[in-house]
Formats: C-alpha cells, sequence, structure tokens
C-alpha cells in the first residue's frame, strides 16, 4: 500500500501531551478529525488515534489517545504521520496534482531534450519543481503553465518550456 505524509509532529504543546504538527495536506480539518487513525513513520510509534485538533494561531495542535503529558509528547516529535494514498480526495482540476504523483517524473524541454528528473516540490515562495539534471545539478523550475506546459502522468514525463536563462541558473 502506497502511504503519503500528511504532518511530522513537531514540539509538544503545553503539559497535557498537545503536540504541534507540520501540516503537508490542504485538508487538516479531515485528516485530523476526532477518531481518525493515522499511521506512521517510524512505525513502531503508530499507530496513532486522533482525540482533537484545532488551529492555534497559525499552528496546528493535536491531542492524540495515549499521550497524555509532556514527556511522552515528546517521544513522538518529528513522527511523520502517514495516510494511504487512495485515501486522499480526487482533485478538482485536471491540471492540479499531489506533489508524490510528480515526484520521480522524467523532465523533458519542449524538443523532448532529457533535462533530468523531479527531486522534489517546494512550495517557499510559490511551487517549483526540483529537478535533478543529469549532471547531478539542481534546477529550479517555476510550476507554473507558461513555464510547465504539459504534464503527463501516463507517460511518466513533465515538458518544461524554459525562459532564456533558466537552464543555466
Amino acid at each position: 500500500m502506497k502511504t503519503v505524509v500528511v504532518a511530522r509532529i513537531g514540539r509538544p504543546q503545553g503539559v497535557l501531551g498537545e503536540v504541534t504538527i507540520e501540516l503537508h495536506t490542504d485538508a487538516p480539518e479531515e485528516r485530523f478529525a476526532d477518531g481518525s487513525v493515522l499511521t506512521t513513520d517510524p512505525p513502531e510509534r503508530g499507530p496513532l488515534r486522533i482525540e482533537a485538533a484545532r488551529q492555534h494561531g497559525s499552528a496546528w495542535v493535536l491531542s492524540i489517545e495515549g499521550i497524555e503529558d509532556r514527556p511522552s509528547a515528546e517521544t513522538l516529535r518529528n513522527t511523520l504521520l502517514l495516510v494511504a494514498a487512495d485515501e486522499r480526495p480526487p482533485l478538482d482540476q485536471v491540471d492540479e496534482f499531489y506533489d508524490d504523483q510528480l515526484i520521480g517524473l522524467r523532465v523533458e524541454d519542449t524538443e523532448g531534450f532529457e533535462l533530468g528528473q523531479v527531486r522534489r516540490i517546494s512550495h517557499v515562495g510559490g511551487d517549483l519543481l526540483v529537478i535533478r539534471r543529469n549532471d547531478g545539478r539542481e534546477l529550479l523550475v517555476p510550476f507554473v503553465s507558461a513555464i510547465v506546459p504539459e504534464v503527463d502522468l501516463a507517460a511518466g514525463k513533465v515538458v518544461v518550456d524554459p525562459p532564456p536563462g533558466l537552464l543555466e541558473l
């Protein structure tokens, strides 16, 4: 079963066993609903049942069944929370993709010249494809339709139409 990361547990929040999380999902209310059970990486830390989730400022805070004090919460730090990939809701738009669908795809220019492979997606300051070039260097490509006119999941490729100078960076 293929799984995807929906959050990483961060530091404890308070003294009652709550933990902060770094989100990797657009639907935290759904993913962390009361009673939800999530698998973990490392696997021996889970599965974990969510008792409650709330937004605290810009952060999300979880109460997890059986975690009732700060030392217990600390043992979960850096644990990845996972769900089965097929449990994700379908995307609304034809040109929307989950990050894991793009990772590993071959990257070509519009002439069919292979540039490398999608290594990861960065969401800092806008969506960027992080491409490992064939020579080992990294290339950052804005993930916008003007520069990435085609994503063909079936063919396992992304087509990039780079503006002048992008490939030289």
